[in-house]
């Protein structure tokens, strides 16, 4: 299902790929493809380890501070290799951070925590987040005042979505062959 969400992406920067080197479109592509999947599964995986003793604010902090030395080494690289950021990344960031990091992920964490015990209503649950590519595109076109998406952009914005709906439906599969074995 990964390779779907992949065309997808390939598909939306298919316009933009003439002007990237191989390495930078690496750079933009393999990030997507890990976080395609590991942010369902690393949820999955603190939600079995903690048991239900964590609310999803105390989750979201359990990841975060998980990812931390990852973020940390990035951070470094990229403070390394092209110096400081500017205010408007710094600010960009922070509002990314502020909106999908803490608000979206709580939200989140707090609806697979009412269904964490049907994997029917777990993988609905992980398929709307297939919504964020949408929600993102309509907000950049709205705040950030960009162009429109041309039409091969938005039949790969479709692909990410149906791969990222098909990732969470086969997962829940594999996850009901596991419980009946």
């Amino acid at each position: 299902m990964s390779l779907i969400i992949l065309l997808g992406i390939v598909l939306m920067q298919m316009e933009h790929a003439k002007q990237l080197s191989l390495e930078n479109l690496l750079l933009g592509v393999i990030p997507i493809l890990i976080a395609s999947f590991a942010y369902p599964l690393g949820n999955r995986k603190m939600m079995d380890a903690c048991e239900g003793r964590v609310d999803a604010y105390q989750r979201v902090l359990g990841m975060t501070l998980a990812s931390l030395p990852f973020w940390l080494l990035l951070s470094l690289y990229g403070l390394l290799t092209v110096g400081l950021p500017s205010v408007g990344q710094s600010i960009q960031s922070l509002m990314v951070a502020l909106f999908s990091g803490v608000i979206a992920t709580s939200l989140f964490f707090m609806a697979t925590d009412m269904v964490r015990g049907d994997m029917k209503k777990l993988a609905a649950v992980e398929a709307t987040q297939s919504m964020e590519v949408f929600f993102t595109i309509t907000g950049e076109i709205v705040i950030l005042s960009i162009s429109l998406p041309t039409l091969l952009s938005w039949f790969g914005i479709f692909i990410v979505i149906l791969g990222m709906v098909l990732q969470s439906y086969v997962s829940n599969r594999k996850e009901e062959g596991l419980n009946m074995k």
